[in-house]
């Protein structure tokens, strides 16, 4: 079932995170600091809404090489959901061109710290990690044949790479719902 991301308050401070990397590395918060930009995103390997988009979002980061810190993070229950996990994860980041750290969020705190819902799910910060945009890739959907682009978070970034403001509207991301630990959902 599709699910919206919640539209996180603008202005919202990036929560701290120290997590595993698949390739075994670790990254956190504080390495991503001294960007314009900092994109976090969370992802997973088997939804439908994260493959129709992956090719692009690989490229995306390409674009914009060291302009912005990227990283993606999954945070779904790997062991109900294996296409998930580090071995299957490494995969895509190889299938797609992901030039970016890949992360995981085994206790799932760091997506219910974000208020992550949704793969694909997209927090772009400013120079001072503070939330400018959080919303869609673009309009294209595992159900539609628009092209893939990355529109929607590319003006975003473009916005304050430029030192503008981010404008609107910001339309919510959608997609699998995060696959929580049984108990562990949000309250």
């Amino acid at each position: 079932m599709a699910v919206n991301s919640f539209m996180v308050p603008l202005g919202t401070p990036a929560p701290d995170f120290h997590l595993t990397a698949i390739d075994g590395g670790s990254v956190s918060l504080s390495d991503l600091k001294g960007s314009p930009a900092t994109l976090i995103i969370f992802l997973s390997n088997h939804c439908p809404y994260v493959k129709r988009i992956e090719n692009g979002l690989g490229q995306l980061a390409a674009d914009y090489g060291s302009r912005v810190s990227v990283v993606a993070i999954c945070s779904n229950d790997h062991v109900r959901y294996p296409d998930d996990d580090a071995t299957h994860l490494a995969e895509q980041a190889r299938r797609a061109g992901f030039g970016f750290p890949y992360l995981l969020d085994d206790t799932q705190e760091v997506a219910k710290a974000y208020r992550a819902a949704c793969t694909p799910d997209f927090f772009l910060y400013d120079a001072d990690l503070r939330l400018a945009y959080r919303g869609e890739f673009d309009d294209a959907r595992p159900s539609n044949d628009v092209p893939v682009t990355g529109a929607s978070l590319r003006a975003a970034i473009d916005a304050l790479l430029e030192g503008r403001p981010v404008g609107g509207p910001q339309n919510p991301s959608l997609g699998c719902g995060i696959k929580w630990k049984p108990g562990n959902e949000p309250a």
